[in-house]
């Protein structure tokens, strides 16, 4: 599984000229899942994402969470992110899990993330709730984004 973290200013994913998911200041994470990706590997990655401090601190140091900053989470699905182009110019999707497991997959990631955004939240009333937007699974979508740094995470589940 890998989650490609982008820290943005802001970002939107549009569908057939429909804003489907916008945040301002937060991460926009494109989610690829091959066919042996599980919801374990899937929990360690949303836990590594939602504790990574990439936002800079009063000091101008990476020191900051995405609640710590008060940033949002906008998550969209990518098979791109498998694509294989050892052999030829043309990529290969082979390793990019069937649409049913990776929906599965990319449906539960989104849950988990909006679950733990609310825990978090209600640890305490004066905390930012992160908002947890999407674009919509397999649509052709449209994605705007502007990368603050820029700064840019690969996070894979083989390497955690």
């Amino acid at each position: 599984m890998k989650f490609l973290v982008q820290r943005v200013n802001r970002a939107q994913v549009d569908v057939d000229g429909n804003t489907v998911g916008k945040i301002n200041k937060g991460f926009f994470v494109l989610i690829g899942i091959c066919e042996t990706d599980t919801k374990a590997e899937a929990d360690k990655l949303i836990k590594k994402l939602l504790g990574l401090r990439i936002f800079p601190d009063d000091a101008g140091k990476t020191n900051l969470s995405l609640m710590a900053a008060k940033g949002d989470l906008l998550l969209v699905s990518q098979f791109t992110l498998y694509a294989d182009i050892k052999h030829g110019n043309r990529p290969s999707f082979i390793r990019s899990g069937s649409a049913e497991h990776a929906e599965e997959l990319y449906d539960y990631i989104v849950d988990e993330c909006r679950k733990a955004a609310a825990a978090l939240a209600a640890d305490s009333p004066d905390i930012h709730k992160i908002k947890v937007e999407t674009g919509i699974f397999g649509a052709h979508m449209k994605c705007s984004i502007e990368n603050d740094g820029p700064f840019t995470i690969d996070m894979d589940s083989d390497e955690l």
